[in-house]
C-alpha cells in the first residue's frame, strides 16, 4: 500500500473550504430552476426572469442560434426560444452555463489541461444524450443527460486546484499502472473526485438524478435501480470516451468489463460504442459552443 501524499482529514477540510467559497448559483438561474420547476410555468413567465439578466439572455440567443440546436431559422426573442426548445431544455441550459461560468476558468486548471478535460467533458455530455436517444429517453429529458455529462467530473476541479502538485502525481500514476484513476486519487489523497463532486452538487441543490450521476459515475449500482438509468447512461459515456481517447480527464482506463455489464443490463447492443463514434465526433464540435459561449 502506498503512503498517502495528504492527509485524508486535512484534504477534506481544505476541500470543504474551497467548496464554500465557490459562487452559488445566481439568483436568476435559482429562479429558473423553481419556475421551470412549477407545472403552470408558461414560456412568457420564463423569458420575464431570464430576461432580467442581460449576459443570460444573451448567451441563451447565441446557443439557440448555434450548431448545436441547427435550428432552420434564427431566433431572435427569448419566448420563442422556450416555444422552440421547450422550458426543460432551457432550464438545462441556464444551469450548465451558469455552473461552467462559476467554474470554467483557466485558473481552476492546474495539474489537468484544460481543453481536455472540457473535450472529455462534452464527449460524455454528447454520447450521454445519444445513448438516453438509443434508449428512448424522452425527448425533453435529452437535455439534461447532456449536461449530466458534461457536469460529471467537477469533483476533478478542487482536487487539482487545491493541489496540484499532488494531484499532478496522482495523474502520472494512472496510466502506468493501469487503473482508474478514482482508485489512485483514494489511495494516495485519500478522497476521490465522485465524491467532491457529490459536495459541489449539494451546494448548488443540483436535483437527485444530475448528483446522483456526478456521484456514482464509477459505480452506478450503487444508485436505487429505480433511478439508476441517468448513473449508468453517464458511466457508459465516460467508458466510451476514455476507450476512444477523446480528450482526457487524466483516466485513461477503458473499463471493458464495466462496459458489458452496463449495455447488458441496460439491454443495449455489443456495437453501441462502434455506432456512437461514428456520429459522435461531429456533435463534440457542434456542443461546443457551450464552452465558447461561457467564457
Amino acid at each position: 500500500m502506498t503512503e498517502p501524499l495528504i492527509n485524508q482529514k486535512f484534504a477534506l477540510k481544505r476541500i470543504k473550504i474551497f467548496i464554500s467559497r465557490m459562487p452559488s448559483l445566481s439568483t436568476t438561474t435559482t429562479k429558473v430552476l423553481q419556475i421551470c420547476n412549477s407545472p403552470t410555468t408558461s414560456p412568457n413567465d420564463l423569458s420575464r426572469v431570464i430576461s432580467l439578466d442581460p449576459v443570460l439572455t444573451g448567451n441563451v440567443l447565441k446557443l439557440v442560434n448555434s450548431a448545436y440546436y441547427s435550428l432552420r431559422s434564427q431566433v431572435t426573442t427569448l419566448t420563442r426560444a422556450i416555444i422552440m426548445l421547450g422550458l426543460n431544455t432551457i432550464k438545462n441550459l441556464v444551469l450548465s452555463t451558469s455552473i461552467l461560468n462559476s467554474i470554467g476558468g483557466k485558473r481552476s486548471f492546474q495539474a489537468l489541461h484544460m481543453n481536455d478535460f472540457w473535450t472529455h467533458s462534452v464527449c460524455v455530455g454528447v454520447a450521454s444524450k445519444f445513448i438516453a436517444r438509443q434508449m428512448n429517453v424522452p425527448t425533453s429529458l435529452h437535455e439534461e443527460y447532456f449536461v449530466a455529462g458534461l457536469l460529471h467530473d467537477l469533483g476533478k476541479i478542487p482536487l487539482n486546484s487545491i493541489f496540484p502538485d499532488a494531484y499532478g502525481h496522482v495523474l502520472r500514476k494512472v496510466d502506468p499502472r493501469q487503473e482508474p484513476l478514482f482508485n489512485v486519487e483514494k489511495e494516495l489523497l485519500g478522497i476521490d473526485h465522485s465524491v467532491v463532486g457529490k459536495m459541489i452538487a449539494e451546494k448548488w441543490q443540483l436535483n437527485q438524478a444530475l448528483n446522483d450521476a456526478i456521484c456514482f459515475h464509477h459505480d452506478s449500482e450503487q444508485v436505487e435501480a429505480d433511478s439508476r438509468q441517468m448513473a449508468d447512461i453517464v458511466a457508459l459515456a465516460n467508458i466510451f470516451s476514455n476507450t476512444y481517447r477523446i480528450g482526457s480527464a487524466g483516466d485513461g482506463f477503458a473499463d471493458e468489463a464495466g462496459a458489458s455489464t452496463l449495455l447488458n443490463n441496460n439491454h443495449l447492443s455489443n456495437s453501441t460504442f462502434t455506432d456512437l463514434h461514428a456520429v459522435v465526433l461531429e456533435e463534440i464540435e457542434k456542443a461546443k459552443a457551450f464552452l465558447q459561449f461561457t467564457k
